[in-house]
């Protein structure tokens, strides 16, 4: 089992894939919590319970390839969730992968299945992880077993609260 997950200033969209690998779907929209990461709990929690062995952060990029404030904010975000679930002994490994578009095109998807605009920001999200984690069962179908690049726990760090 694979988690997506498409992180945001206000909200975490997250999917899952199917025990095959074949299909994504969506799981929730989790409300972004800087100050006491209950977000990054619920998805240590979330990949426990669904027996996860990989989380696909979505890595944003500029569309020239470059980093952005947003690239930064996800890297520190994967760091993060590796820390926390290396705290719960989890073996379960954080990869960043490239998601350019994912949220442009989750938003045309909703556009086109006749969801209003108002209505998407509670979905967007769910959306945009689950194209996110279905480009990465695509690579794997590919030949790629672990796309995009490990984001590895902060060891120094685990004995502190962040």
């Amino acid at each position: 089992m694979l988690l997506g997950v498409d992180v945001g200033m206000a909200r975490v969209g997250v999917a899952a894939s199917d025990r095959d690998g074949v299909l994504a779907t969506p799981v929730k929209t989790l409300k972004r919590d800087v100050k006491k990461s209950s977000d990054i709990s619920v998805l240590v929690k979330l990949a426990a319970k669904r027996e996860a062995v990989q989380v696909f952060v979505g890595l944003p990029r500029s569309m020239s390839g470059g980093e952005t404030a947003s690239t930064a904010m996800a890297r520190d975000y994967a760091r993060e969730l590796a820390n926390a679930l290396l705290r719960t002994g989890s073996e379960v490994e954080v990869r960043l992968v490239d998601e350019r578009l994912t949220t442009v095109s989750a938003h045309r998807s909703l556009h086109e299945a006749g969801l209003d605009g108002r209505k998407h920001r509670a979905v967007v999200d769910q959306v945009a992880a689950v194209e996110i984690l279905q480009q990465v069962l695509e690579m794997r179908r590919n030949g790629q077993h672990s796309p995009g690049q490990l984001a590895a726990p902060d060891v120094q760090g685990l004995g502190d609260d962040g």
